[in-house]
């Protein structure tokens, strides 16, 4: 009772607080304890340079924590009070990044690395390229937005396109600046970097872990990840997490001249990020000398790291050589060795994918991989199976390529049981029992039974997915029971099943029944990038997919697109062109978009059907005076035109500036009308 009454008269203390004007002095020493600790905290965290003891720190921190308890009006985004914690949240909110985040590609040894340069050099037309050198550090890759200095929002990765609001939880790691420092501060900035644990930190979160009787964690990546993914973000305050910078979500105003990536560094150093390490070089020998040391040299870091990444420096040359859907042209993960073990292969299995790849995949007696439990390897193909010689009751060298994918590398053949038999791969579909085909110039066998069960099955569960349709309530199992009893045959018939298909099953009551075909006819409306993701066409992924929606602006215009106009789109590859072109011009899919459109699904396309440009195909070559790279495809984008990468008879226009390429040259073969920057501005 005595507890609940001081409870109460604190309140009303608070309260009565409000009704008046903080003291001047007050605001005067809350303002300066702030600016102090954000220093020191910047100093410890980020320069390795304390100036005071944890003792001292702990002091101005408890005396400012007690001047905003009293007066929780003065309390602001930017105290260091606020990176304790805050109440549990039920669930993550998922946050869109301004632009993708996108994934490197690997290189895993010399050779590839130089095949890399080679396309480098080709595609810039230079011999000589600098390339911005970073350490890879194995955690947890973020985006933190700032508006007016201030860090407002935190996500992960995710799929790329968006991540997991994590920003309560960045805001307990103290190398991460609340309020940026300094001057000349934009008022919108993104930030990418990669959220790790330092190894002494790592052993002593485990060690106190085991003492307690819990489970471990496997590596430092792990516990980084975990701890960041927290619903109550006073876990993740205690975990004593720390961010490296790599480089910004969005380019910063022309006002600061940004050439190349390490002038970017120089300004988020300035602004208080902990910045990642980088090397400058424009010799392909001196970095691979620069990655042999590294590779020795990781054992002694405090972090893990797991590569080196190798950029064009140069911010106008990665916007000439572009990206791909999922990953930059511009730059590399050079991964270092992977770690190996010894396992027993239990069984082999193959597995029916979606677009009807046959998988052969090795069952392994569980063993331990660089902190992961490994139980089961994909073999690929039906040439690797013959290549490697595996067989059931094999010991095998097993390595997680990349520090990540687990491979089969060697079989040891010496300890083979003598009575071991060859794998023979299946001639019929483990699914329907149809024969398995291998279509020219592909390795990977396919069922091309388009009723195949297990073929609808993937389909179905990839159409319901968060990433596609987004049809929730309905689980894995009761989409298999669908397909084998051939209820559902294609993904259009979602929007055509009644309770009385569903109650014919076991354990399926009027209330689930009816619940599933409300979530279903609740997903109607759907944007088009969503719909193409849903479709299941080879190749088209979530990030192709937006890519498809920003070029066209119908379903009607991307089904009439030829091949040729598809692989011209700068960021497709000819054979993800190819069966863009080949699903569109098939007579059953034909019919399940049909059966969409009949069944009500309404298709939300966002771009502008009414630019100046509509349709045009433009092709860009040499230096323009007025635009980047960037800013002349987002012009002809947002006035309904198309920029494409190379020039074909498709091409409607080449705009050519200063010094222009090899593309004019072959735009005047073609006859293709050529413009200048001049004719461009007054279309557009």
């Amino acid at each position: 009772m005595k507890k609940m009454l001081v409870i109460h008269l604190n309140l009303i203390k608070i309260l009565f607080m409000n009704l008046f004007e903080v003291p001047q002095d007050i605001k005067t020493e809350a303002k300066k304890l702030k600016e102090m600790l954000n220093e020191h905290s910047h100093r410890y965290y980020v320069l390795d340079d304390p100036v005071i003891t944890d003792e001292e720190y702990d002091i101005l921190f408890n005396k400012l924590k007690k001047i905003e308890d009293t007066y929780p009006m003065i309390r602001t985004p930017d105290s260091p009070t606020q990176r304790v914690g805050s109440e549990p949240l039920k669930a993550f909110k998922t946050i869109e990044h301004p632009s993708p985040m996108l994934s490197l590609d690997n290189v895993l040894n010399e050779e590839e690395f130089i095949a890399f340069h080679n396309r480098i050099s080709k595609g810039l037309e230079e011999d000589q390229v600098e390339y911005c050198l970073q350490e890879k550090y194995d955690g947890l890759a973020v985006e933190l937005i700032y508006e007016k200095g201030l860090l407002t929002k935190a996500s992960t990765r995710g799929n790329g396109v968006e991540g997991e609001d994590v920003t309560n939880n960045i805001k307990t790691i103290r190398a991460v600046p609340l309020k940026l420092l300094g001057e000349n501060i934009p008022s919108h900035l993104a930030v990418r970097g990669e959220v790790i644990m330092l190894k002494t930190d790592f052993h002593k979160l485990n060690n106190s872990y085991e003492e307690q009787g819990k489970k471990v964690f496997a590596n430092p990546r792990n516990a980084a990840a975990g701890s960041v993914r927290q619903l109550d973000s006073r876990i993740t305050a205690q975990r004593n997490l720390s961010i490296f910078i790599y480089g910004i979500g969005e380019s910063l105003p022309d006002r600061f001249n940004i050439v190349k990536s390490t002038d970017v560094f120089q300004y988020l150093k300035k602004w208080g990020f902990k910045i990642s390490n980088s090397i400058i070089s424009d010799d392909p020998k001196k970095i691979t000398k620069i990655y042999k040391d590294l590779e020795k040299k990781r054992l002694f870091l405090e972090y893990d790291i797991d590569g080196l990444v190798v950029k064009v420096n140069d911010l106008n040359k990665q916007k000439v050589l572009g990206e791909l859907s999922h990953s930059p042209r511009w730059a590399v993960a050079w991964k270092f060795k992977p770690s190996e073990t010894e396992a027993l292969v239990k069984k082999i299995i193959v597995q029916v994918g979606r677009t009807g790849a046959i998988t052969p995949v090795a069952l392994l007696n569980p063993v331990k991989l660089s902190g992961v439990t490994i139980s089961r390897v994909t073999l690929h193909n039906p040439d690797e199976i013959e290549r490697l010689d595996i067989r059931v009751g094999d010991t095998v060298i097993v390595q997680r390529a990349g520090d990540v994918i687990p491979k089969v590398i060697k079989i040891i053949k010496s300890m083979r049981p003598a009575d071991s038999k060859k794998f023979s791969f299946p001639e019929k579909c483990p699914s329907c029992n149809k024969k398995i085909v291998k279509p020219e110039g592909e390795i990977i066998p396919r069922c091309v039974n388009s009723e195949c069960p297990a073929i609808i099955s993937e389909n179905l569960i990839h159409f319901t997915s968060r990433a596609a349709m987004d049809i929730d309530g309905i689980g894995t199992e009761w989409i298999q029971k669908l397909a084998e009893n051939k209820i559902i045959k294609d993904i259009a018939d979602f929007y055509y099943l009644q309770e009385k298909d569903l109650l014919q099953f076991n354990r399926m009551g009027e209330k689930l029944a009816s619940n599933m075909i409300k979530a279903i006819q609740s997903r109607k409306e759907v944007a088009f990038s969503r719909f193409l993701n849903a479709l299941g066409i080879r190749y088209v992924g979530e990030n192709t997919a937006r890519i498809l929606s920003k070029y066209f602006h119908s379903l009607d215009e991307l089904i009439k697109a030829s091949q040729e106009e598809l692989t011209d789109i700068h960021e497709i590859g000819p054979k993800a062109g190819e069966s863009i072109y080949n699903f569109f011009n098939d007579t059953k899919n034909k019919a399940v978009i049909e059966k969409f459109i009949k069944a009500g699904v309404k298709i939300i396309y966002s771009v502008n059907i009414s630019g100046k440009l509509k349709g045009l195909r433009i092709c860009v070559t040499g230096s323009l005076k007025n635009y980047t790279r960037n800013e002349i495809k987002r012009k002809i984008e947002e006035n309904s035109g198309h920029f494409v990468d190379s020039v074909s008879k498709n091409t409607d226009f080449v705009l050519a500036g200063d010094n222009p390429g090899k593309k004019f040259e072959k735009a005047k073969k073609l006859n293709i009308k050529i413009i200048s920057e001049e004719d461009f501005n007054s279309m557009a």
